[in-house]
């Protein structure tokens, strides 16, 4: 079914019951020629990708549990691009052209919302790392613009513009083409359209084992379903890339830490922009359905639970009602934490690994639900012809033998 407003007309006088499933419920096959392991959205928008632009639909999509369960149901959804480096410039910024059209390009609402990004400047030092910033990112053409206090206020009025608060605000960047996007939509939007093009969505499989060849090369998985053949295996499971790489005798360079996260109950619209602030360690924006979404810092310990901690949470809360008093009315509906993989260089890695036929996309920390529709772009180019993507050649693996680091540790705009 192709979704449309004559969809929805026709839909109504049934009572919206003829809507088909989503994607197919595939079973394993034997063999297929490309395996992406991780079900979320990045592993999706690969297989998408490697449908669509390259006509390889001979893929499966191994997920251990349920589509969208991991990571891209556990950020906070934020959109942007506004990174230092032309490297990562060049990558978020093709994420994020890809963003505008997504939802027609899908045939899905991703509720795609630019409602822009505002980073808050608060003493000397913000100011000036942030106009650096923003200079850097004009120079390769990207959306960015220095606020004036008075323009702040302005554009967001319910920011704490009191002079005598603990950090005043005393400028702000504005990216105008970020925001935010349905998480959850994003997943199942390309779920699906990976599915109509003939690709395989494999949930609750966990993958036990990488088999590999006589020559080293990788021949296929072995899952909690069965062994699966593969010419090529892409991994793409965020915080759990370690411990999956780790079955084919790669060691890669990151760890990985809870990301706490939270959401209010839902009000009416206050707040029409995303806020980010550094140096208060707090940033927040209000859902569709009227929750504010609040961003907290990860822990600081490696590790894999996903409860979140109480102290970081209150932290969060803390700064959020510095920027925004009156939000200390408001209820906390939940709070969790999502697994994230950090690099050195908090970088993300994409491209081959040592072992023939196995190839990596990971590491992007806490940037990587933006990044979603360009990550699935760029590694499906790589998993389709061998060779990396132009954009994303410097984010190679061996990067961290030859020394040539994109430092972004800076970037997340609040200090993970």
């Amino acid at each position: 079914m192709r979704f449309s407003a004559l969809t929805l007309l026709r839909s109504a006088f049934n009572g919206q019951t003829a809507y088909p499933q989503q994607w197919r419920k595939a079973e394993p096959r034997q063999c297929y020629d490309i395996v992406i392991i991780g079900g979320g959205g990045h592993g999706l928008a690969t297989a998408y990708y490697l449908a669509k632009e390259h006509g390889i639909t001979n893929v499966a999509v191994v997920e251990k549990g349920w589509i969208g369960g991991g990571n891209t149901g556990r950020n906070t959804t934020i959109i942007r691009s506004n990174y230092l480096f032309d490297e990562s410039a060049a990558l978020y910024d093709h994420a994020l052209q890809l963003w505008r059209n997504l939802s027609q390009d899908l045939n899905y609402n991703v509720m795609f919302s630019p409602r822009g990004v505002l980073m808050l400047a608060h003493t000397v030092h913000d100011i000036q790392s942030i106009k650096r910033h923003v200079h850097a990112n004009r120079l390769n053409g990207i959306d960015n613009h220095w606020l004036s206090r008075q323009q702040v206020a302005e554009f967001c009025p319910g920011l704490n513009m009191s002079r005598d608060a603990r950090y005043p605000i005393v400028g702000a960047a504005l990216q105008r083409s970020g925001g935010t996007a349905r998480h959850d939509a994003v997943a199942w939007g390309y779920a699906r359209a990976a599915s109509a093009r003939g690709v395989d969505i494999i949930e609750n499989c966990m993958v036990t084992g990488i088999r590999r060849g006589a020559d080293g090369a990788v021949t296929g998985v072995e899952t909690s379903r069965g062994f699966i053949g593969a010419g090529k295996i892409g991994v793409v499971t965020a915080g759990r890339s370690s411990q999956v790489m780790a079955m084919a005798d790669v060691r890669l360079p990151i760890e990985s830490y809870p990301l706490q996260a939270l959401v209010s109950e839902p009000t009416k619209p206050v707040l029409d922009c995303v806020v980010m602030s550094n140096t208060v360690h707090g940033y927040v924006s209000q859902s569709d359905k009227g929750e504010l979404v609040i961003g907290a810092g990860s822990d600081a310990y490696a590790g894999y639970g996903q409860a979140g901690s109480a102290h970081v949470t209150a932290q969060a809360v803390e700064a959020v009602c510095e920027l925004f008093p009156q939000f200390a009315r408001m209820r906390m509906l939940r709070n969790w934490g999502g697994i994230v993989d950090l690099t050195p260089d908090r970088s993300p890695i994409i491209g081959a690994t040592p072992v023939p036929g196995l190839y990596a996309n990971c590491g992007w920390g806490t940037g990587g639900f933006k990044a979603t529709p360009g990550s699935g772009h760029v590694f499906a180019h790589i998993l389709a012809t061998g060779k990396p993507h132009p954009i994303a050649a410097p984010f190679s693996l061996d990067r961290f033998v030859s020394g040539r680091l994109i430092n972004e540790a800076a970037a997340a705009a609040v200090a993970h």
